[in-house]
């Protein structure tokens, strides 16, 4: 039987956010060429590839590293990206705040990009909604989690919304193979819905901060401490993999079954091996956690 979750308790977000935001101990690892700090991001929120291309959306704007693996902004929007994703077809969506001094409401809705970043237009919400976490179906479904409102939301084109379930979350994942098989992650464990949202089983066993559903069999969780698994039997059994250097993750997304992007306290690392290893892309400086 499913339960379905009303309303939204501050004490549980507030709960949840102090775990992620904690530091934790980083394991030994080579974490690759040094990155110089004078350049280095925070507040990371979504990462994101396009081609071979790795995108950085944080506090400041998008980013990508450069030649020399400094951050190099993309565009000339400097919002506050406090949800991103990259779709199947290359477009990018996000939402958030506008930069400080911007015209515009202080919600952006949901925004997209159809050329990497380097002009946005509004897609719907602007002024009405502050995603904190995005993800599509393969059908383009469109899931947002509402945070001021604890709320997630549902579109087919990115314009329309349908209010589904009000649950405490932090991230969300949708199942690369079934479009209304969704994942969230909340402070008494990982729960899931297979009705596209409507309603979510109570969450038990494990605790994770982020989870990403890059391609079937490759579902993949970080926990507040920078443990990496791997999730089977659609989100229902987790397995340790790793644990991600740099401390308290910031951002999750899995590209497929061996390339992970992992944001964490002092850099965003990839793994090409199932999050065995891991390597540094681009330095970060410490921040308050990804959302």
């Amino acid at each position: 039987m499913t339960k379905h979750y009303s309303g939204r308790t501050a004490a549980a977000l507030a709960t949840l956010s102090l775990a992620v935001a904690l530091t934790a101990c980083s394991a030994d690892a080579d974490t690759g060429a040094a990155t110089d700090p004078g350049a280095a991001l925070s507040h990371i929120h979504g990462l994101g590839l396009r081609g071979d291309t790795l995108y950085v959306a944080t506090h400041q704007g998008l980013h990508t590293p450069g030649a020399d693996g400094r951050p190099t902004p993309v565009g000339d929007r400097r919002d506050d990206f406090m949800g991103f994703t990259v779709t199947p077809d290359g477009t990018f969506l996000a939402s958030g705040h506008p930069a400080p001094g911007a015209a515009g409401p202080a919600d952006l809705g949901l925004v997209a990009s159809t050329d990497a970043g380097i002009t946005w237009r509004e897609k719907s919400l602007g002024g009405e909604v502050d995603f904190h976490a995005l993800d599509t179906a393969s059908d383009s479904t469109v899931y947002g989690y509402d945070s001021a409102n604890g709320l997630l939301r549902v579109s087919t084109d990115g314009v329309t919304w349908e209010d589904r379930a009000t649950l405490p979350a932090l991230d969300i994942a949708v199942s690369p193979t079934a479009p209304g098989t969704v994942l969230a992650t909340t402070e008494s464990g990982v729960v899931r819905s297979t009705d596209g949202g409507r309603t979510f089983a109570p969450g038990a066993g494990r605790v994770l901060a982020y989870v990403s559903w890059g391609a079937p069999g490759a579902l993949f969780g970080v926990g507040p401490d920078g443990v990496l698994f791997r999730g089977t039997a659609g989100g229902t059994v987790w397995t340790r993999v790793s644990t991600v250097p740099g401390g308290a993750p910031q951002a999750l997304t899995v590209v497929d079954a061996r390339r992970l992007l992992v944001a964490t306290q002092d850099g965003v690392y990839e793994s090409r091996d199932a999050g065995v290893r891991f390597e540094r892309r681009v330095a970060v400086t410490t921040g308050e956690g990804g959302h």
